[in-house]
């Protein structure tokens, strides 16, 4: 599905509360040495905007979405997206699009709907440094 982006922006947004999302986060950061990614948080005016523009609940947040080349993914295609930007061997993971899609959502809705029980949740976002600041999309932080 197209966005709202120009055709440079790569961008990841997730869940600033949730434990595995901030996790996601902080591996892509780690990875993405070539600073490919921009990040905002589902709960930042950015992160709202695009979950309306994509018909998505703005308030419930089962699903990341990577925005790669003005095109979004959700769900395991999103992790996917994101996996293939990385260096090597981390685009191996990438293979998980080619999955029939009933299986993909079903594994990926089976362990989001249930995140905060299984990895737990923060009270709030979370408050990053000025180096980590520098990596968000104007508007992606904040709520």
């Amino acid at each position: 599905m197209k966005v709202d982006l120009s055709e440079e922006q790569n961008l990841i947004v997730f869940d600033g509360e949730c434990v595995l999302c901030f996790g996601f986060f902080r591996f892509m950061l780690r990875h993405d040495r070539a600073g490919r990614f921009a990040f905002a948080t589902a709960q930042s005016p950015l992160g709202q905007r695009l979950y309306r523009e994509l018909g998505l609940p703005a308030d419930d947040f089962e699903t990341n979405l990577v925005i790669a080349d003005s095109r979004a993914y959700q769900r395991l295609d999103a992790i996917a997206a994101a996996m293939r930007a990385l260096p090597w061997p981390w685009p191996v993971l990438s293979l998980c699009r080619f999955l029939p899609g009933w299986l993909k959502d079903s594994l990926y809705f089976s362990i989001a709907r249930n995140r905060y029980r299984l990895f737990g949740r923060y009270d709030r976002c979370m408050i990053p440094s000025p180096e980590i600041r520098a990596r968000f999309a104007v508007g992606g932080f904040g709520a």
